[in-house]
């Protein structure tokens, strides 16, 4: 008998774990996937909101402005890529100014502290390469960007160290009541009693709802397409920049990622498949052309790969956080933007919420730190060779790009939740996601993976399933 099942390991859910790890309970995480962060949190903007878009009153408010406060000490904690580069809102067009000013007041009602209006002069003076026909722009002293992935495995990697079972390839069938609590039965056969659930299951949260809850919800797969711009674009922005929404539309960002590229993106369509994120050749030359507004100097030749994902959207427009009418069933869903800058204070209120209803004790040896993985490339030559003198792997390059060495991959596959294929490993280290995409690194990474988890390397995946790289030996 679990007492706590959680349904889905992106952000939400790995966060969901680790706050509910620090009391004495029995926590298992369902995962469909066979690895943390392969859905909605996997293809995400990265971006840590101020707080300033969403509806005073509404819990995407409440939950984003609570979680942008929490990033310094989380990232500290648990050691995962975050900058406070600040982001600005920008105004193209003297007739729209208005619009700014409604941002920034709702801002203000929303508790949102840094937040200035400021001149088109003064925002080319910060950010030198925006248009020129910038007239004006909000600025949001406490946006951030972090690395989504990165902070969704180290939230897992926590949540383990501290006892929560993580079980993958464990999609969810059915639930039923039962006089304990309730029966989870997944599609491979496992099945199991638990006293509560939490169901943190992204674009299919509505399905994992309608399965016990008469109150039916719907969930929508909402597309976005994006772009990785080289390193060498770094320069172009300090700051996140959106457009102001008009009547034409949201726009797109461009913005720094926390290892030095430019993204931009994405592009926003409904879709009917919850596995559908193919990018289409439209959707990525709209983007680009939006994105040209903000900077007419970005060009196509810098891109170095292209992606999409999928948002959770609810038609309803404001997340669904907490107990639902069945009593210990408790949702975290329709967890679009800004999801991510929320997901650290959604996981605390529904941890509270579900302890209490369960009357569970805090343990006295929680662990609240996890150590990541030491990137080579940003250390100084004394920090390199004493870590090559520790295990001279660390001293074999294996990807040049983002010179990540064969120590680092070999740690990430070994440390808890370890890394099962290339996604994996590219996904903890960043081998694979430099200028090259893999082309060079990519039979080192293999032979590594088979090493290490004693396969074939026939039997290597680029993201699990049927994703072999090769098929078969040929002598």
């Amino acid at each position: 008998m679990k007492d706590i099942v959680i349904i889905g390991s992106g952000v939400t859910g790995s966060a969901v774990a680790r706050e509910l790890s620090c009391y004495r309970a029995k926590i298992v995480v369902l995962e469909r996937g066979n690895d943390v962060s392969v859905g909605t949190t996997k293809a995400n903007s990265g971006i840590v909101h101020a707080g300033f878009d969403a509806v005073p009153g509404t819990k995407k408010a409440k939950y984003n402005v609570a979680g942008n406060a929490m990033f310094d000490e989380l990232s500290k904690e648990l050691d995962f890529p975050f900058r406070r580069n600040g982001s600005m809102v920008l105004c193209f067009d003297e007739n729209e100014r208005s619009g700014l000013e409604e941002l920034y007041e709702r801002g203000v009602a929303n508790g949102v502290t840094g937040l200035s209006l400021i001149s088109g002069e003064e925002a080319r003076r910060m950010e030198p390469y925006v248009s020129e026909k910038t007239v004006a722009a909000l600025y949001a002293k406490t946006g951030g960007i972090v690395s989504p992935y990165e902070m969704a495995i180290a939230y897992a990697e926590n949540a383990a160290v501290n006892g929560a079972e993580f079980l993958f390839g464990h999609t969810v069938e059915s639930i039923e009541r039962t006089e304990k609590g309730f029966r989870v039965t997944c599609a491979n056969g496992a099945a199991f009693e638990t006293k509560a659930i939490v169901n943190c299951a992204g674009v299919h949260a509505d399905d994992v709802n309608n399965m016990i809850c008469p109150e039916k919800i719907e969930i929508t797969p909402r597309k976005g397409d994006y772009m990785l711009l080289d390193k060498a674009c770094g320069y172009l922005c300090n700051s996140t920049l959106f457009q102001l929404p008009t009547k034409m539309g949201k726009g797109v960002l461009v913005t720094p990622t926390t290892h030095g590229n430019i993204l931009i993106g994405p592009t926003s369509t409904d879709r009917e498949g919850k596995e559908d994120v193919n990018t289409t050749v439209e959707e990525l030359a709209q983007a680009f052309e939006k994105a040209l507004i903000t900077m007419p100097t970005l060009s196509k030749r810098n891109i170095i790969t292209q992606f999409s994902g999928l948002r959770a959207h609810n038609p309803g427009g404001d997340f669904i956080v907490g107990e639902s009418s069945v009593k210990g069933f408790y949702n975290a869903a329709g967890i679009e933007s800004p999801g991510l800058t929320a997901a650290p204070a959604i996981a605390v209120d529904l941890a509270t919420q579900v302890a209490s209803a369960l009357a569970l004790e805090k343990k006295d040896d929680f662990n609240p730190v996890r150590k990541g993985i030491p990137q080579f490339s940003h250390l100084s030559d004394e920090e390199r060779q004493k870590l090559i003198d520790q295990d001279p792997l660390y001293g074999k390059v294996v990807c040049r790009c983002e010179t990540v060495t064969e120590g680092e991959i070999v740690n990430s596959i070994r440390r808890p939740l370890g890394a099962k294929d290339l996604d994996g490993i590219k996904r903890r280290t960043r081998a694979g996601m430099g200028r090259c995409q893999a082309g060079f690194c990519t039979p080192r990474l293999m032979e590594i993976l088979a090493r290490e988890l004693g396969c074939d390397l026939a039997e290597v995946t680029k993201c699990g399933g049927r994703s072999q790289i090769v098929t078969g030996r040929t002598k």
